[in-house]
């Protein structure tokens, strides 16, 4: 896991942090800023929704329910999930494989 602290300053540099999120499986420290959202690997993994989002999707984040939706039609959302394919593990040996799904 990596540390998202220069992602974040970065973010926060360019005066994005009020406007856009960081969606991530990396750690975040105490000086993390803006809207930072960790763990999203399981789902993805296991084609929930994140594992369908495509460029150019509205996705909402509403902090105080904790929840992330994507904006697109359950028909829209059925198709995509037809389509999809479980990646495979990039690691298939040695100690990284024990987290690789």
């Amino acid at each position: 896991m990596r540390e998202m602290l220069n992602p974040t300053s970065v973010l926060t540099g360019m005066g994005l942090d009020k406007s856009v999120a960081l969606l991530t499986d990396g750690r975040f420290s105490g000086a993390t800023q803006g809207a930072c959202i960790g763990h999203i690997s399981p789902e993805a993994r296991e084609g929930g929704n994140i594992a369908l989002i495509k460029e150019g999707d509205i996705i909402e984040i509403d902090i105080p329910k904790r929840t992330i939706n994507v904006k697109l039609t359950e028909e829209e959302l059925d198709k995509r999930r037809k389509a999809w394919k479980c990646p495979a593990p990039k690691v298939k040996s040695g100690y990284l494989a024990r987290y690789a799904y």
